[in-house]
This record gives C-alpha cells, sequence and structure tokens, in this order.
C-alpha cells in the first residue's frame, strides 16, 4: 500500500496484482473477437418490416456490451459483476384494454333500474346540473333508488371535479363511491372493525392527534355511537372504507392523472328514518325543516371543509404543506406545496390530488347521522357553484317555490346562474350540480315507475356531443350490484385522522347552522 502510494506521487504506476492476468489477455482478445464476428454476421431474426431490424440490432449491441464486461471481469475489475436481470412482466393474454372495460362497465351501470346520473326526476327526488363559463362540466351527481336491493335505502351524492382532468374523476368517483359502498354494506368486513379502531391505526401511520381536540373528538363520537348504536357505528365504518378505497383506485388508474386533479364529494345514504352524510370537500347538503313555530328553516348538515378551519389547517402545517390566499381573491385560502406556489387547492379534503396527499390533504370524509322527522321535507345537495352566490335560506327558499317536485333541482340551477350574472358580472359562472331528495313523501310508497313522475332523462356529455339515456326508476337487484366492482381488498390504514369538526371551528361565513325564512 506504501508502496502504491509512493508510486502515485511519483508519477510512476503501481505493480500490477500478480495472478496470470497478462496472460490471459490473448485468450481473452481472440474470445472477444470471435464473439463479435459472430454476433455482427448473424442474419436478423424474423425479417419483419417495421422494427424487426432495429431489434436485431438492439440484441448485437447487447452482446457486445455483454462480451466487454466479460473482458473486464476477467481483468479482476469486480464492479464489472453484472447484475441478475429480472424477468419483464408479460401481459396476460386476453386482457381487456382499460377504456374497452371502462366502456362495458359504464353499460353495466346505465342498465341499473332507478340509477340516475343525469339531469331529471323520479318520485322522490331531482337533479340538474348546468356547464359554467369555465370550460367543460366537472361536476358529477347521481341518485340511486332501491340501494342494495332495499325498497327503504337511497344513495344520492354531488361531486365537483377540479383540475385537468377533474371531469373525468368526478365522473369516475360518480360510478364507482356508490358500488364500493354497497359492496362494502353486503359483507361484514366493516362490522368486524369498529371506527373507533380504524382511527386508532390511523394515528399509528404517523399522523398527529390534535390534543386540544380529543376530549371533543371522544365526547361527539361516544354521543352519536350511543344514540344511533347499531347505525351510525356500522355506516360509518363502510363510508370510511369506501372513501378510502375509493382514493386507491384512483391512484392506481392508469388513464386518469389524478396527480394535480381531484372532486369534492357529498353522499347520503337515507335508509329508513336515518340519514348518513358523508362529507369530503366544500360541496355542502342542507336541511328544509320546520320549526315549533311552523316555518321553514335550513339546517346546514355539513361544514365545507375549508383550509381556514383551525383544525383543518393544524393538520395541513404540520405536514409542512403552506396555505394562503391570493392577493386578487384575499378571502380564498388554499393549500400549496412547500417550495412551489402550486396547485393551490381550495379545500382541505378531496379525491385525487396526489401531490398534496403528503402535505395536508386527506380523503377521509366528515360522516354524520341524522334522524328524519315529520318535520323534515328535504334534503339539497349541492356543489359550491350554488353555496357560492346564495345562502341556506335562499335556497330553502326557492325549493318551496318551485312548481314541482321534478323541477325543483332545475329552478335552483338556473337561480344560481341568475345570481352569478347579477353578483359577480365580470366573474366567470362556475359549475353548478343540485340533488334534492325530499322526505316523508306518500309518493315515495308508490312504485317509482309511474310514467307520471319519472323524468329520469340522464344527459351524458362527451366534449361537444350529447346523448339522452332514459332510465326508469325501479327496483335493483342484489345481484346486478355484485357483479360489477368489488374490492376485496381490506383496508389496512386510513389515511388520516377525520376528527369531527364542530360549530366552533366554523369561519363567520360558515357558522349559521340554523336559518330561518323571513
Amino acid at each position: 500500500m506504501v508502496e502504491a502510494a509512493a508510486g502515485r506521487r511519483s508519477g510512476t504506476s503501481p505493480r500490477r496484482p500478480s495472478g496470470g492476468g497478462e496472460q490471459q489477455l490473448p485468450l481473452v482478445a481472440v474470445a472477444l473477437a470471435t464473439r463479435v464476428v459472430m454476433v455482427t454476421s448473424a442474419p436478423p431474426a424474423g425479417g419483419g418490416v417495421g422494427g424487426g431490424g432495429a431489434a436485431a440490432g438492439g440484441r448485437c449491441l447487447d452482446d457486445l456490451l455483454g462480451c466487454l464486461l466479460g473482458v473486464l471481469r476477467v481483468l479482476g475489475f469486480p464492479w464489472a459483476a453484472s447484475p441478475q436481470r429480472q424477468p419483464r412482466p408479460v401481459s396476460p393474454r386476453g386482457a381487456i384494454p382499460s377504456t374497452a372495460d371502462g366502456r362495458r362497465f359504464a353499460a353495466e351501470l346505465r342498465r341499473i333500474p332507478g340509477r340516475i346520473a343525469g339531469n331529471g326526476a323520479c318520485a322522490v327526488a331531482s337533479l340538474y346540473t348546468m356547464q359554467g363559463k369555465k370550460g367543460v362540466n366537472q361536476d358529477a351527481m347521481i341518485v340511486w333508488e332501491n340501494f342494495c336491493s332495499r325498497d327503504d335505502t337511497i344513495f344520492c351524492g354531488v361531486f365537483d371535479g377540479h383540475g385537468p382532468y377533474g371531469h373525468l374523476v368526478a365522473k369516475r368517483v360518480r360510478d364507482l363511491l356508490p358500488v364500493k359502498l354497497g359492496a362494502d354494506m353486503g359483507t361484514d368486513k366493516g362490522r368486524e372493525t369498529p371506527a373507533s379502531n380504524m382511527e386508532g391505526n390511523t394515528n399509528e401511520v404517523g399522523l398527529p392527534v390534535n390534543p386540544e381536540r380529543k376530549e371533543t373528538t371522544t365526547s361527539v363520537a361516544a354521543e352519536q355511537d350511543r344514540e344511533y348504536p347499531e347505525i351510525f357505528t356500522t355506516f360509518r365504518t363502510s363510508f370510511l372504507r369506501a372513501f378510502h378505497i375509493m382514493d386507491r383506485d384512483l391512484k392506481l388508474h392508469k388513464n386518469i392523472d389524478c396527480f394535480f386533479s381531484g372532486t369534492t364529494a357529498v353522499a347520503v345514504l337515507k335508509q329508513g328514518h336515518n340519514l348518513i352524510i358523508g362529507n369530503l370537500g366544500d360541496s355542502r347538503a342542507i336541511l328544509g325543516t320546520r320549526n315549533e313555530d311552523g316555518q321553514l328553516i335550513a339546517v346546514q348538515l355539513t361544514v365545507d371543509l375549508k383550509p381556514n378551519i383551525p383544525s383543518e389547517a393544524q393538520r395541513i402545517r404540520q405536514r409542512r404543506g403552506r396555505i394562503f390566499a391570493l392577493p386578487e381573491e384575499p378571502e380564498v385560502a388554499r393549500v400549496w406545496l412547500p417550495k412551489y406556489n402550486s396547485p393551490g387547492l381550495a379545500m382541505a379534503r378531496a379525491f385525487g390530488d396526489f401531490c398534496l396527499k403528503e402535505y395536508g390533504l386527506i380523503s377521509m370524509p366528515e360522516v354524520s347521522c341524522h334522524r328524519v322527522t315529520e318535520k323534515d321535507e328535504f334534503i339539497v345537495l349541492a356543489t359550491d357553484g350554488v353555496w357560492d352566490v346564495l345562502s341556506n335560506t335562499e335556497v330553502v327558499s326557492i325549493i318551496s317555490r318551485a312548481t314541482s317536485r321534478a323541477s325543483a333541482a332545475r329552478f335552483l340551477v338556473e337561480s344560481a346562474n341568475r345570481a352569478w350574472r347579477t353578483r359577480y358580472p365580470t366573474s366567470k359562472i362556475d359549475d353548478c350540480a343540485v340533488v334534492c331528495l325530499f322526505l316523508n313523501t306518500h309518493e315515495a310508497d308508490e312504485p317509482s315507475s309511474s310514467a307520471a313522475n319519472n323524468l329520469a332523462n340522464a344527459l351524458e356529455v362527451s366534449g361537444d356531443k350529447h346523448s339522452t339515456v332514459v332510465q326508469l326508476s325501479t327496483g335493483v337487484s342484489a345481484d346486478v350490484v355484485n357483479a360489477l366492482v368489488k374490492d376485496t381488498n381490506e383496508l389496512s390504514f386510513v389515511d388520516a385522522v377525520a376528527k369531527p369538526v364542530t360549530v366552533s371551528d366554523l369561519t363567520k361565513d360558515g357558522s349559521g347552522t340554523k336559518q330561518s325564512i323571513i
């Protein structure tokens, strides 16, 4: 070692290691030359046009490089040892392309009776969406009667997409979320894992728990569990599982880029007199009910999960996400990456948007329960295009003045569109989507396939082409639901702790939970 160091300092070469390497060089050279001649003179395999010659040339180059590495290994260079090659994954023969599979799945969904995913109405609900002035309509909605083959169960929801592919994300969540929820409700998975255990597993993945809210979270959950021991606990677990699996599906989807795209979701499951509400993002659900004086009032069932809510902001900042508003819209708090002014998401929870999932954005919904009483009349689910220009009180008043239940959703969307033009004449009108679900109706007990009440004309928009599909609201078979999509993978963890948001967390704009109509 000293001799080698002295040789480097004096400019002379160090001594070569003994072992007969110089004697093997002529043999190696002959072997290398022979191999090169064999490779270059071999005819191209296949001899096909349009890529056969290129493939043969690539194999020749690989063989030549392999020979050179063999020479270096013979000369004693240990770093030339070739790693073991892993076989390339081979696609199974007969695999259906994802586009064809998606079309088949969409066709199966359209054939399900009782499911409405476009502008239309049935005996107990009406739904309508209108494109704004920002481009393609990124809002989606759904009403599914006889959900899970139960006459007393209805699923409905609205989804507000955002980002370059938000319209695709919203439609996929609209199509898959109820199926995944129904599949989970039909198994014993959700019943085997209490919601409290799921929250405990969440803390183990490194997400912080707010010590100031721990007592409140426990008391609220315990109160809800005591009031609805069988309904709320079971369905809350199913909602958490379905939302988690839905977000994982988006992450693994090959044809929809969800890195900078996502969607909100407000989903309501009505079973008998029980309402289970799952909220993700800044869409909203309200209840139109009567007070003691018989006056129609608005009760907000969900909280707009914005980044400026203290508990949401704390989680985001602890995960190194940034929150600030742009100078041109100082009232809108947005979520940004730690080192880049992107993407500027105006909500604290969403499906997709995987660029922010490591920095505080979560896909776990706020799940709540409401017991329907005789004073409750209807529920309104709407995207933020409605709530940006209309208050809860105004929405309830508009629905009460609709000429018919079938036209209630359209009447509200058109009123919101007029409010946009009046209040923000220089701004681009946002997309609007509304679902009105009517409660305590005698019509709900009648066959919902009556021609007088069924206006379910699902409007499927694809680019600039419009096609209308008529769907009848009749019973749905459980076999059809189970045959569509089932995710058998169990939920190993939930990506964040969904702490209940109380009224004290609300900002001034969203603090009113009860408003009466003057």
